[in-house]
């Protein structure tokens, strides 16, 4: 299988820069994954997809604000984007430019609010960094650090929660689970008033999510690792569902990918964390999740793959070609599909 088998054509200007005024205005694009028929709504009528009795599995992983923009002495502006928290104030960052961030470098954040030393570089050229701050450090990281929006957008971000879920709690992620984004509070409440259950998993998305498949057979790639979280109330409620007959609808690749990682064959869920680094790809057989709530994804990317996996790569494809024609905006602020 060739990644090449994935691949569209999408003009640029369908790339969505900014978030809509309203979070649950954005167009809904319908694709049944049995027969790849296509329909287009609204994500505010999301509700009226879904059956009395059903799950919607939500991931409530809370981007950090994660890329800071510092100098060094010699006054060299320095780019810094953490990536994972090895404790006690030390973080393995991206660091831009990387020429000028080498062991024993001294960088300084916001008028010398937050400091920094980088200690070494490891596999991949990443820096392993040491912070020095007075206080909490996430509660600096809010006042200094901006958000690692995708590379693909170009815009500044006005308001920093709208690159946030309205149900984000767990700090971590790189980067937002940006199916979430198009749910209300209201929303969510009509959802369960009509007595569709709700339920949380943790997984913080890192930036390996926008790495590209480099090669042409797609079972040479190597999937990112990410940490996830499956909690006890969540598994009781996932398999309660399965019991009673409802489907569990995920919203977004990450809430999938976490609920498929840790899925026994017959479908149930035990309450578990660690690390998953699935890839699911066309042959997959999914073994929780009966149907996807998900934006629109870059060509050849895996997460494409991943929705071939569930309604077939000839279905995906066509309703992407289809998403292009009626100009759907695509990627992490663009509009939404539902396979089901």
């Amino acid at each position: 299988m060739k990644k090449s088998d994935f691949n569209f054509d999408l003009p640029e200007e369908l790339i969505a820069q900014t978030p809509l005024e309203r979070r649950d205005g954005s167009r809904l694009l319908h694709l049944n994954k049995t027969t790849g028929e296509v329909s287009h709504d609204y994500f505010y009528n999301l509700p009226s997809y879904l059956n009395e009795g059903d799950c919607l599995v939500l991931n409530d992983s809370r981007v950090l604000p994660a890329r800071l923009f510092g100098s060094r002495p010699s006054g060299g502006c320095v780019e810094i984007v953490l990536l994972r928290d090895l404790g006690e104030g030390k973080w393995e960052c991206l660091s831009r430019p990387g020429k000028k961030t080498k062991p024993k470098t001294e960088i300084s954040f916001g008028n010398g609010e937050l400091t920094a030393t980088v200690l070494e570089a490891v596999q991949g050229g990443n820096r392993i960094i040491q912070f020095h701050y007075e206080g909490i450090f996430l509660e600096v990281l809010e006042r200094l650090g901006k958000m690692p929006l995708p590379p693909y957008i170009k815009a500044e971000l006005a308001d920093k929660e709208r690159y946030q879920t309205v149900y984000s709690k767990e700090v971590g992620s790189a980067a937002a689970p940006t199916a979430g984004l198009h749910f209300t509070q209201e929303l969510l409440e009509t959802i369960r008033k009509k007595g569709i259950k709700t339920c949380f998993v943790t997984l913080h998305v890192g930036l390996g999510t926008f790495r590209p498949v480099k090669e042409d057979d797609i079972l040479l790639h190597e999937m990112h690792s990410e940490f996830c979280i499956i909690p006890e109330e969540t598994a009781e409620i996932i398999n309660q569902t399965k019991k009673a007959g409802g489907r569990i609808v995920c919203v977004g690749t990450t809430s999938c990918r976490t609920i498929e990682s840790f899925a026994n064959s017959d479908g149930t869920i035990a309450p578990a964390s660690g690390f998953t680094d699935i890839f699911i790809y066309p042959g997959y057989k999914f073994k929780c999740l009966d149907a996807l709530i998900t934006n629109f994804h870059l060509p050849e990317s895996t997460l494409i793959m991943l929705v071939s996996a569930l309604a077939g790569r000839e279905n995906v494809l066509a309703a992407y070609e289809e998403a292009v024609r009626q100009r759907y905006r695509f990627f992490s602020f663009g509009d939404a599909m539902l396979i089901q």
